[in-house]
């Protein structure tokens, strides 16, 4: 009879398939990604629920990726449909695998498709990682060899061969077709017919060899291909039609086609885009300005670097690498606003200087710009403004090159596109757990709880924002509990807990989830239970969430709210940092604290009872073991037999596990006098704590690391007063480009004009400047620039300045205005 028991569920387990069923736990085995964990996949999983290689590629589309895992019939006609409406052919190689080739896509993100075997039937399913083009590794571009040459080509003194490269083995084709494309955005701007357009023009090479290079001598072009003034480069297979949608591909960036412009260009480019930079001027008066609803940006480099919620680093203008900036010159560093703005999808870049100070547009050509359509795109994407890079280089990129860099007329720019000063940036509020585990709270209170589950660290109903972590028992670098002798004579294991794994979520967004590895410091990193591969893009765009990770030692979580989650693998444990921008104050929980800038009732319970930080080590385990979450609540990931069996079926707060309270500072332990020794300043008292409890100096050097990394944080993220950019004088000069409390600026003026007004101003800790407007009026010949003691008049906004009587008619006095010399009547 037990072995007849057995046959109906053996019989089940065969007969339930994961086709069409992708993501769901069966009834006696799973179609669901923690399958493989747990050992209970049905047999046909790897067949239906696929897996592919590369997983991800450009939203220009193109790329061949391989499914893995599945032996396909070399006869089969392959199929592959993305977001159940758009078709591209695929096909099966000699050896039964199967391909799919990835479609022109106007977002990025992860993509659902299903692939058939008969055109008819979509029964495989898998996800396809859609990524900015210019956050693509360069190994899978068609790359522009000398930039530079190719969009200035036809102004002063640049011509010549053109020459672009790029990786043979990924176009699967003996010989291939060099085309150009253009891209536009037609319709009402803002309205339901704004569309955006990639359009075939024409093909620069016909049937050439696939070698990896190619080189051309550019003609000019007349209307109407003339009319495309950005685009970019493809290169496919020669077998395809000219203009072939969704074929196997390889896209250099968007760029501007100077090379392929109108013979007028040629002749006169200056002219040519200075005409293209007044058309643009008069289209930016007629829709809709965004400036006033998009973010302000930090003052300093340093609070720009530290605000990893809201900001995050533009790879066109990075520190870290080098501080290549095209566009920013004088810049070292730029960043950019992570969403884009509320109603207009409008982006915010800000650049610094090597001092720290930000660069604004009035004073270089390098300053920081605002976008109308945000170059990282913002969701739902598909649409203008919001097309990934693509909306960002049609209304800010290509009228740069008319009105700046193909002719010198910037104001006409920087009258749409100026500098935010950061007169009203806000700098956030941080919160850390790290080491053994102790908390800072967004108010500064600090305590150690070292409780054994899973606990609500930051709950904001207001936003809808959830973050959990887990804890577990300390380990040691092997992966054993950490022991040690006491006096040499027994073994004890260390009753300490880490923060082991950090789950969350803000609205309806994607859960991540983000855990230590098996790995010394490594992280893992989940979305809904699925782990996401950093291998190919450290950047992906997720459903109301973004994550970074450049090294698998970090991770950057950022949500629409502006919160940002920063969890790092320190010493063999996990490091949390959590940002919060000013409008969380007042609505925030948990063991992270109220953040209302009153530290004293930080450690509050879920019933509202306030806990002194000050209490004993017992009193606040207790407020702590009421933040444990609910298996309803619960944000994490059980995919493994001990996790379900500590986390998932035992207490959300495990009360066996009481832990070392204190640690006796023993002078006979040989232990101490490094430990004391190497623990001080700021983060002393963690520092000996983990170091003693764990027995390792190693933990106790990375928590003291890890405290003064968030002092410095603190200290980065300090409000710092700005009284706002200083316009110089007409007729004038000013030196000095700070604007900070303290910061000086003097004024002087043209030869023949004199100074009125302050000649020097400073920045005050009022936010306002010291001093008067400064004037520069007409004098005489031999005005040296200073204060001529000349009498001025204010008429209305501009300044006037007497001449002198008319000894004609003493009762009138001249007055100059402008340009202009008017009499008034005394």
């Amino acid at each position: 009879f037990p072995v007849l028991g057995l046959i109906p569920a053996v019989f089940l387990l065969v007969a339930q398939s994961c086709e069409g069923r992708c993501g769901e736990k069966l009834a006696v085995c799973s179609c669901h990604s923690t399958c493989d964990a747990l050992m209970d996949c049905c047999v046909d999983f790897k067949e239906f629920c696929l897996e592919i290689s590369p997983h991800s590629g450009s939203l220009l589309g193109g790329t061949d990726f391989r499914i893995l895992n599945v032996v396909f019939d070399p006869s089969a006609t392959l199929t592959c449909r993305f977001k159940s409406e758009i078709v591209t052919q695929g096909f099966v190689d000699v050896d039964g695998v199967g391909h799919c080739v990835s479609p022109m896509l106007f977002e990025s993100g992860w993509i659902p498709f299903e692939v058939s075997t008969d055109g008819v039937n979509y029964n495989r399913a898998g996800r396809w990682l859609s990524a900015h083009h210019s956050k693509l590794d360069v190994a899978f571009k068609l790359l522009l060899v000398n930039g530079t040459q190719w969009q200035y080509y036809g102004t002063p003194g640049v011509g010549g061969v053109l020459l672009m490269v790029w990786n043979a083995s990924l176009i699967n084709a003996e010989r291939v077709n060099v085309e150009l494309w253009g891209y536009e955005e037609t319709g009402e701007p803002y309205s339901e017919h704004w569309q955006a357009d990639w359009t075939y023009l024409y093909t620069v090479g016909k049937d050439v060899l696939n070698n990896g290079a190619f080189s051309f001598t550019p003609k000019p072009t007349e209307v109407p291909l003339s009319n495309w003034h950005m685009g970019s480069m493809r290169v496919s297979p020669s077998t395809k039609p000219d203009g072939a949608q969704n074929v196997n591909a390889l896209w250099s960036g968007a760029h501007a086609l100077a090379y392929h412009l109108e013979e007028a260009f040629r002749r006169d480019s200056a002219g040519w885009a200075l005409g293209k930079c007044i058309l643009w001027d008069e289209e930016e008066k007629r829709i809709p300005n965004f400036l006033s609803e998009i973010i302000d940006c930090p003052c300093t480099l340093a609070q720009a670097r530290a605000d990893t919620g809201r900001f995050h680093t533009d790879y066109g203008c990075d520190i870290e690498k080098g501080s290549v900036c095209t566009y920013h010159p004088g810049a070292v560093h730029c960043v950019r606003a992570i969403q884009g703005s509320p109603a207009y999808a409008a982006g915010q870049q800000c650049c610094y200087d090597s001092t720290g100070a930000q660069v604004l547009t009035g004073d270089s050509i390098g300053g920081s710009t605002p976008d109308r359509g945000h170059d990282w795109g913002a969701p739902p994407y598909q649409k203008p403004p919001r097309i990934p890079g693509f909306s960002h280089w049609k209304y800010d990129v290509i009228t740069f090159y008319y009105c700046c860099l193909w002719s010198d007329n910037c104001d006409y720019y920087f009258t749409h596109r100026p500098s935010s000063d950061c007169r009203t940036y806000q700098p956030p509020k941080a919160a850390s757990v790290l080491g053994d585990p102790h908390f800072i709270t967004f108010d500064g209170a600090t305590y150690t709880f070292n409780g054994k589950g899973e606990y609500v660290l930051l709950q904001s109903a207001a936003w809808s924002l959830s973050v959990q972590g887990r804890t577990g028992p300390m380990k040691s670098e092997n992966g054993k509990h950490i022991m040690f002798f006491t006096h040499g004579l027994r073994c004890s294991v260390i009753m300490a807990t880490r923060l082991s794994s950090v789950a969350m979520k803000e609205m309806d967004s994607d859960v991540i989830e983000v855990r230590l590895t098996d790995r010394l410091d490594h992280l893992q990193v989940l979305m809904n239970q699925e782990e996401l591969s950093f291998s190919e893009q450290s950047w992906m765009d997720l459903k109301g969430v973004f994550v970074f990770s450049a090294v698998p030692q970090n991770v950057t979580v950022m949500f629409p709210s502006g919160a940002g989650v920063e969890v790092r693998g320190r010493g063999g444990v996990m490091a949390l940092t959590v940002l919060l921008p000013l409008e969380f104050n007042n609505h925030t929980q948990g063991l992270l604290g109220k953040m209302n800038d009153n530290p004293a009732d930080d450690l509050t319970s879920s019933d509202g009872v306030i806990t002194p930080a000050n209490s004993s080590p017992q009193d606040i385990f207790t407020f702590g073991a009421g933040w444990a979450v609910s298996n309803e609540s619960s944000l994490f990931t059980y995919d493994s037999q001990l996790l379900l069996n500590e986390y998932h079926f035992g207490p959300k707060h495990d009360p066996s596990f009481i832990p070392s309270f204190s640690v006796t500072e023993d002078p006979s332990d040989t232990l101490l006098e490094p430990t004391l020794r190497m623990c001080s300043g700021v983060g002393a008292e963690f520092c000996k704590y983990d170091a003693l409890i764990s027995r390792s100096l190693e933990l106790g050097n990375s928590t003291l690391l890890t405290q003064r990394s968030h002092a410095a944080t603190m200290q980065d993220l300090q409000l710092v007063v700005s009284c706002g950019w200083l316009q110089p004088p007409r007729r004038g000069h000013k030196e000095g480009t700070l604007y900070l409390q303290g910061a000086k600026i003097s004024f002087s003026c043209d030869h023949g004009y004199c100074l009125h007004g302050s000649q020097e101003r400073v920045c005050q800790e009022d936010g306002q400047w010291s001093g008067n407007d400064t004037h520069c009026v007409s004098g005489n010949e031999n005005s040296d620039g200073n204060n001529c003691g000349v009498i001025l008049i204010q008429y209305e906004s501009a300044a006037c300045v007497v001449l002198q009587s008319d000894c004609n008619n003493c009762g009138v006095i001249l007055i100059q205005y402008e340009s202009a010399v008017c009499s008034f009547t005394v």
